[in-house]
């Protein structure tokens, strides 16, 4: 997976207050990653940006390989839906040309989980994303979204989110 970013939205980071938010909790943002098939990492359509499903990726590796309700508890596979979250407000930034002060609110997040059969705590897992987006955007972070146990996905791995978010000029 290749890195990307470019100098103009490392320069803005010095002053976001998203960017600040993170630090003081103890999270760095990643930096935007390219896909790894044929698709876009985002797209914008009018003032919406909808970002594809991003998964727990640290370091240019994945993270959480297995189920959760197997191999993980659901604080684990949380600390999981929370790193997808990260890297889709890597996305989102790239989005925005590295300015949140665009992003006007979020509207929607996917959480997939991947569960066991007998697990039923999905809802929880997907608050490790939800949560870090309110926290970070207050209000403007209160969205809608749907949280679904799957078989499997990408890599293995046991959380994926994806997101939609509205922003301006």
């Amino acid at each position: 997976m290749i890195n990307t970013t470019s100098a103009k939205s490392k320069d803005q980071s010095k002053n976001n207050p998203i960017e600040q938010k993170l630090a003081e909790i103890g999270l760095t943002l990643p930096q935007a990653v390219t896909p790894v098939a044929n698709y876009l990492p985002y797209t914008i359509s009018g003032n919406q940006v909808i970002i594809s499903g991003q998964l727990p990726i640290k370091d240019g590796k994945p993270e959480g390989i297995g189920k959760a309700g197997k191999e993980f508890t659901v604080e684990q596979a949380q600390a999981f839906a929370r790193q997808c979250m990260l890297n889709v407000l890597a996305q989102l930034k790239a989005a925005c040309g590295g300015d949140f002060g665009r992003v006007k609110r979020c509207l929607r997040l996917g959480i997939f989980v991947n569960s066991t059969e007998s697990f039923i705590d999905q809802p929880k897992v997907a608050n490790g994303a939800s949560d870090l987006v309110v926290q970070l955007f207050g209000d403007a972070g209160k969205h809608v979204r749907a949280a679904v146990g799957v078989a499997q996905l990408p890599f293995g791995v046991a959380v994926e989110v994806e997101a939609t978010f509205e922003i301006g000029a």
